[in-house]
């Protein structure tokens, strides 16, 4: 709901939990009054507008007026050059180097429901009832340019989107060097930042750090969302926990070089902005042109950082993610990688795909290697068409023979990537993101096809299209091994996005059929904006079940369990040599996207019955895993255990897994886990074997059998043990 104060210009945005309300400041521009838990609406906030009588700082407003200094004031969309030294959420530039900016309130407009970004992914509504929209119009007449801010309200979600858009309506060019998607003060600092960093093979790993005065910030400039910093933090007040207290959550739906920056100033106030990185970012605005920042998503709760990340994971997997897979179970898969990585041939895959049919897998991958003259990963990027040697009857003849074992064909590209030994190279050497007359840095043998030239994107779509309608794909894998360097323009790395973005929207709409699934070097574009196009995204390389446990519960804080593929790999394990049991490993990828990737012909009598066992157990909590509420009940990050739950909307059923890390000697007792999501008033029975009720669970918890206290030397390690729990209503 959006609430005016038409005399006052006070708006009022109110969500399911949350308020965030605004004015327009004597200067003519917007001033920030309270964003938090929902309050009623009244006919005057003027109250909450404080202004000191005398003030030291810079007027801003006039000289009669001596208290009105912008650096007092938390503001929406604070400029730079006019009184406010923190940080700006845009800066301009004209034609005679001017940098200083005035836009002011011209007016609004409100309406229902929610629009499409121009060329970019975001947010949406299914019913206009579903929400309100409200845009802010204001003007600079020096600049002779507009700015329309856009306040996005869900009615039953705790939640509020903010873009920004440029319109240049003169003949001058002006010069974009700063737009990011929002800014929000906050009165106070008392909050601790969490964000989620990392590299390949670890990705997402939960960092808290409390906020100081001065500037913290993460980003990224690697023409990629990365595997480095994720392009979502959380504040959270001191005191808050999983479960109690006030925490609000910021997501950028975009997939490029992006800046979430937080600082503190010398009054103690916040001011969160987040949106692309204005490092090395310069976008010419020429006259009657306009610009698009991506969609910020900020979400509130106060019951908790797992509330908060429930708020996120409906939203994302709700009204981020689209088309038929949005609320379709995914299917079990196994990928060959790992299992074969370049050596294989036509015989030996359909070999495999029979043995998956038998298992009970629902899908067969077929990764790298299958085109060109790809036998290694220094060639081929780019020739998109099967290597004959390999697979004599091509993709159409073995997909089909695939497929009729009775499972599913998936296949590996990636298109954005160009290798210098491969036949796209030679006709079109131009077709290279890099700085003419300069040596281009070589990465994974590859280099970065120019997603900014037309000719590249269509190229990309054609060639993909061919193979996508000539054989009976349903999933694809789309990978991207490498970030951006020798950078030609300041304008490139958005320009590579944009590109992205359409060939994605392409796509994905002539080919609805197919799961697309997002991977970059793993998890190194695990962002909004991808999961527009393709609704789930490989999680991270490493598929360690242990180092997993921190991968998968860091990614957890805001993506939902069905965006995160997790498999079951071979041991020792390829990225850390650890040996863990396959129970374990497939506890732990339960709570995901379930697939494998290992050599299924290896498999005696006994392991492929005993797959065969988990397969079947995932098929049958599927759907409560990949559409339930997840729970994070204990942290890997904060000790040697970790402990998951998914509870379904009726809360009549739930999965609960713990995992213990190291063993201990002589452990104390009563080892338990504390259940929540649950009904206290309900009857469950746990693993067939007792009945609780639901107060019960969430208060004293399932409580562990007492552990042995003595083995031999012929005993089993009691490192990486885990334990699955599945609870049912008693009727």
């Amino acid at each position: 709901m959006i609430n005016i104060n038409e005399e006052k210009k006070e708006f009022h945005l109110q969500g399911k939990n949350v308020s965030y309300i605004f004015n327009v400041m004597k200067n003519g521009q917007l001033g920030n009054l309270y964003f938090g838990k929902k309050i009623r609406h009244r006919d005057n906030f003027e109250h909450f507008f404080y202004q000191p009588e005398v003030g030291i700082g810079i007027i801003a407003h006039h000289e009669d007026d001596p208290g009105f200094s912008l650096e007092y004031y938390k503001q929406e969309y604070p400029s730079y050059g006019t009184t406010d030294f923190r940080k700006p959420a845009f800066q301009l530039e004209s034609e005679d180097r001017s940098r200083v900016s005035d836009f002011t309130y011209k007016g609004y407009r409100v309406y229902k429901g929610k629009e499409k970004l121009d060329g970019l992914p975001s947010t949406y509504m299914e019913s206009v009832e579903e929400g309100d929209t409200l845009e802010i119009e204001l003007e600079d007449k020096t600049l002779n340019c507009s700015l329309f801010l856009t306040y996005t309200v869900y009615n039953d979600r705790d939640v509020i989107t903010r873009n920004a858009k440029f319109v240049n309506n003169g003949n001058e060019n002006v010069d974009i060097h700063r737009a990011m998607s929002f800014a929000l003060d906050l009165p106070d600092y008392n909050y601790e930042m969490i964000h989620l960093s990392g590299a390949w093979a670890r990705e997402r790993f939960i960092k808290n750090r409390k906020l100081e005065v001065g500037c913290q910030y993460i980003d990224s400039t690697r023409g990629a969302s990365s595997a480095h910093q994720n392009p979502f933090i959380i504040l959270k007040r001191p005191e808050t926990t999983e479960n109690a207290g006030e925490s609000i959550g910021f997501a950028l739906v975009y997939s490029g070089n992006f800046l979430a920056h937080v600082e503190v100033d010398h009054f103690d106030a916040t001011r969160v902005t987040m949106g692309i990185n204005p490092f090395d970012f310069k976008w010419q605005l020429k006259g009657g042109e306009s610009f698009q920042t991506p969609e910020a998503i900020i979400a509130y709760s106060d019951n908790g950082m797992n509330d908060l990340s429930q708020t996120f994971h409906k939203l994302f997997r709700e009204r981020v993610a689209r088309g038929e897979w949005r609320d379709k179970e995914r299917p079990i898969l196994v990928n060959n990688w790992e299992a074969t990585y370049f050596d294989f041939n036509e015989e030996k895959i359909v070999a495999m795909a029979s043995k998956a049919k038998d298992l009970g897998f629902e899908l067969f991958v077929l990764d790298d290697g299958w085109f060109g003259k790809r036998n290694d990963d220094k060639t081929s990027l780019g020739d998109w068409f099967p290597n004959l040697e390999k697979l004599p009857n091509g993709i159409k003849g073995l997909a089909e023979k695939v497929v009729d074992k009775g499972i599913r064909f998936g296949l590996w590209f990636e298109p954005e990537m160009i290798s210098k030994n491969s036949k796209l190279y030679e006709e079109h050497p131009d077709w290279v993101l890099g700085v003419k007359n300069r040596r281009l840095s070589m990465g994974r043998n590859q280099y970065v096809l120019d997603l900014s030239k037309k000719e590249v994107r269509d190229y990309i779509v054609d060639i993909l299209s061919e193979r996508f309608a000539e054989a009976p794909i349903t999933y694809v894998k789309w990978d991207m091994n490498r970030n951006m360097t020798e950078i030609t323009y300041q304008d490139l790395p958005h320009k590579y996005i944009l590109g992205l973005y359409e060939i994605l929207e392409k796509l994905t709409t002539k080919f609805p059929h197919i799961l697309f699934e997002s991977c970059a070097s793993g998890g190194g574009r695990f962002d909004a904006g991808m999961l527009h196009y393709m609704p789930q995204v490989w999680t991270s390389d490493d598929t360690d079940a242990i180092v997993r446990l921190n991968i998968q519960h860091g990614t957890s804080l805001g993506y939902p369990l069905i965006s995160m593929g997790a498999h079951v790999s071979d041991i020792p394990n390829h990225q850390t040599a650890r040996k863990t049991s396959l129970k374990t490993r497939n506890n732990v990828a339960a709570f995901g996207n379930f697939g494998y990737e290992l050599n299924l012909l290896e498999f005696d009598k006994e392991t492929g019955e005993e797959v065969t066992k988990y397969l079947d157990f995932y098929k049958e909590n599927r759907n409560l895993i990949q559409f339930g509420d997840f729970y994070r009940l204990e942290s890997p990050f904060e000790g040697n255990t970790a402990a998951w739950m998914v509870v379904d909307k009726n809360k009549g059923e739930a999965l609960v897994g713990h995992f213990t890390i190291l063993a201990e000697p002589n452990p104390g007792y009563n080892k338990k886990v504390i259940l929540k999501g649950l009904d206290s008033e309900k009857k469950y029975l746990i693993n067939d074997e007792y009945e609780a009720y639901g107060d019960e669970l969430m208060n004293v918890g399932i409580v562990f059998p007492q552990p042995d206290r003595y083995f031999s030397k012929d005993s089993e390690t009691q490192d990486f043990k885990s334990k699955i729990f599945k609870l049912k209503e008693v009727k």
